[in-house]
């Protein structure tokens, strides 16, 4: 094993003679104004949030009351960790960091439901207030201008993510993964509020049970469609998914596709929110005929994606394997989710929980780099591939000592039968010829 990385197979250092720095902008840094500082923006950011937060948190509460705002939150929490564990199951060939995850989820939760309360309100009391008909107002006000105001509002978020971490948004999955987390985040809000009024409205009526305006609105909110929101933001997400993977000297297909997926997203949100307007069973025929078949066609095209992006690790590897940065059996294991999960569990037993840590680490930067490289090769490497690239190729040289061991035991463990063929020529030691049986086993001197 070598003791000293290796050089890239292809020139990968800065083009003006620079010493590498190992950042590429600390330079830059040193001298850029105070607002590009990256703790202003997050400062910044996280008091956004919190302001957001705090706002949205008195809305509700006067909306519901103290009572109702209990337990709409304890009921619209349930689906929450479902979800998040089914976008981070689609996000495991090169898993986000969960800092962009909370980001998505806080703003949909505050940001985005904070926009979308202030401008629904005031746009359905202008449209009563200009047409003197508060009942078509609100169902105007439901299947136009919610639509889009909340699309818009969870799009910014997925456009933040695409332009200020570029880098961990590399595809489709990552998309739907920042879309569909957004879109939850603003779910779990509005839940708050539609359970909490439910709770009121029952009691003051007294109802209970089963009967009750909040089982009702439980079984259509938290049980068949708790990912509504998400399955409507997620078109906009791989839109800008679709956006990623084209090349920069396309810009209007980088543009245009965004833009199709957030127009798409407004209309399957609109049609679901006017299906009570398509007679007494307009729910369950939009739910039955639209929702479910998108659904799974959502998820089919999510997982046909991982596994092309199995198939780019796989190819574009064995040229780091053929450089000395990987062993041959690396880019097999590191292809495969099944070999993936061996080489975790086999650090995780022989070194602990620290060494599988590791491993899921080299694992997430050998994905990235070989995503890196398959841009590269579509002509879409960005300014900075050079840097990246040898970025990425340090973290693996760091933890070779800890990955490499499990991985090829992984890829010893999964790699396919060899199929044999028996000679049709007689063996020394075998009786008989072909295919037959052999009464006693042939002589080899090498067996121990």
């Amino acid at each position: 094993m070598a003791t000293s990385p290796p050089h890239p197979s292809y020139p990968v250092g800065p083009t003006d003679g620079a010493p590498f720095t190992g950042s590429g902008t600390a330079g830059a840094s040193r001298h850029a104004h105070w607002w590009h500082r990256a703790w202003v923006r997050y400062g910044a950011l996280s008091t956004l949030l919190a302001i957001s937060g705090l706002v949205i948190l008195a809305l509700v509460r006067e909306e519901t009351g103290t009572e109702g705002f209990l337990v709409g939150l304890g009921l619209a929490v349930l689906p929450v960790p479902l979800l998040i564990a089914a976008f981070r199951w689609l996000d495991r060939v090169e898993p986000g960091p969960w800092r962009n995850l909370l980001f998505c989820f806080a703003w949909g939760a505050c940001a985005a439901a904070l926009i979308a309360i202030v401008a629904n309100s005031f746009a359905t009391r202008w449209i009563a207030t200009a047409t003197a008909d508060p009942s078509s107002a609100d169902t105007l006000g439901a299947t136009v201008i919610a639509p889009v105001v909340e699309e818009s509002a969870k799009a910014a978020a997925v456009l933040l993510v695409f332009l200020f971490r570029r880098r961990d948004f590399t595809g489709i999955v990552d998309g739907v993964v920042i879309a569909g987390v957004t879109a939850t985040g603003f779910a779990f809000t509005e839940n708050i509020l539609y359970l909490g009024t439910a709770f009121g409205t029952d009691q003051l009526t007294g109802g209970s049970g089963i009967a009750s305006v909040t089982a009702a609105t439980f079984f259509v909110r938290i049980i068949m469609s708790p990912f509504a929101h998400p399955l409507f933001t997620v078109l906009t997400g791989i839109g800008f998914g679709i956006a990623a993977l084209s090349a920069a000297r396309r810009p209007l297909r980088r543009v245009a596709f965004p833009i199709g997926g957030l127009l798409l997203a407004m209309g399957m949100h609109a049609m679901w929110n006017g299906s009570s307007a398509f007679g007494e069973y307009g729910f369950f025929a939009v739910y039955a005929a639209f929702m479910v078949p998108i659904f799974g066609l959502l998820t089919w095209l999510v997982i046909w994606t991982r596994q092309r992006e199995l198939k780019t690790v796989r190819a574009e590897l064995p040229a780091y394997a053929v450089a000395g940065w990987l062993t041959p059996a690396e880019p097999y294991a590191l292809g495969s989710m099944r070999a993936r999960r061996i080489a975790r569990q086999y650090a995780r037993r022989h070194a602990g929980r620290a060494a599988a840590r590791e491993v899921a680490r080299y694992e997430a930067y050998a994905t990235s780099l070989a995503f890196l490289r398959h841009r590269a090769r579509r002509g879409s490497p960005g300014a900075d591939f050079a840097v990246r690239e040898r970025e990425l190729l340090g973290e693996l040289w760091r933890r070779r000592e800890m990955a490499r061991p499990a991985l090829d035991r992984a890829a010893r463990v999964t790699a396919p039968p060899v199929p044999v063929t028996v000679p049709p020529w007689p063996v020394y030691g075998v009786y008989g010829y072909g295919t037959q049986p052999a009464p006693y086993p042939a002589y080899n001197p090498y067996r121990s």
